[in-house]
């Protein structure tokens, strides 16, 4: 392998609890002390990879190139579900296979993708990120290349998912709903329906009046619901996994 990365970034749905420790834990027992551990995000939808998927390609957008992102939103487990390693430009992902980094890998043409074979000694059945994935962060950050074979991208599964979802992936801590569509690609005179609701878009919160529901460009490039120092999920009792449909405006309409 190339130049090994020198970061780790952990994207998970580990939540509130002691996972995210443990994780960080086992790798700074693994790694030198100069490598740094970062929990990106530990509260993607549980369960939902079809869903933390899209949330992907924004989040690794405009980060230090370098960096090793341990991915596990891992609903399989302790079954036979394979383990996957990409390679995209300066950048090393880890995951399960099931759909995680298929959105990502959609956008990253040139990008190489390999199935892990291998395995510790001692490995629970419920808990990977920590005894699987951990320790083969800490390998490739340190230049050792573990069993593993390349795959081809079109028998992964999550290969026939769509570029964009019209779905709540994520609800944050303030209640704003990000949806799994591109804000640049649905331009600013399109209406998304949520709840039975229509919602037009603005630029950002201060330019609604206080209460009002829209949708904007997040940071991440994503068509986010919103409501002005209120929480979007609580108004139109949406949560991950919510449709959204999206209307054209009569001028665009056929």
């Amino acid at each position: 392998m190339d130049a090994p990365p020198r970061r780790i970034a952990l994207l998970t749905d580990f939540g509130r609890g002691p996972y995210v420790g443990q994780v960080c834990l086992r790798l700074a027992g693994l790694l030198p002390a100069a490598v740094p551990v970062i929990p990106l995000i530990s509260d993607l939808a549980p369960w939902r990879p079809d869903l933390a998927a899209y949330l992907l390609p924004g989040l690794l957008a405009d980060m230090p190139a370098g960096t090793l992102y341990l991915c596990v939103v891992d609903p399989g487990v302790g079954s036979d579900r394979g383990v996957l390693a990409m390679r995209r430009d300066a950048d090393w992902l880890l995951a399960p296979d099931n759909g995680l980094l298929l959105p990502l890998l959609h956008r990253s043409p040139q990008a190489l993708v390999y199935r892990v074979t291998w395995r510790p000694a001692q490995l629970s059945a419920s808990f990977h990120g920590r005894d699987l994935f951990a320790p083969l962060a800490a390998h490739l950050v340190q230049g050792i290349w573990p069993e593993a074979a390349a795959v081809d991208r079109e028998t992964l599964v999550g290969a026939d998912w769509p570029a964009q979802q019209s779905v709540i992936c994520y609800v944050d801590d303030y209640g704003n709903l990000m949806t799994g569509l591109d804000a640049d690609d649905l331009g600013a005179e399109r209406v998304l329906m949520a709840a039975g609701q229509r919602i037009a878009r603005a630029r950002t919160f201060s330019d609604v009046p206080a209460g009002q529901a829209f949708w904007y460009r997040n940071s991440l490039g994503l068509a986010e619901i919103a409501v002005n120092q209120g929480r979007a999920g609580d108004r139109l009792s949406l949560g991950a996994g919510a449709a959204v449909a999206i209307i054209e405006p009569p001028m665009l309409a056929r």
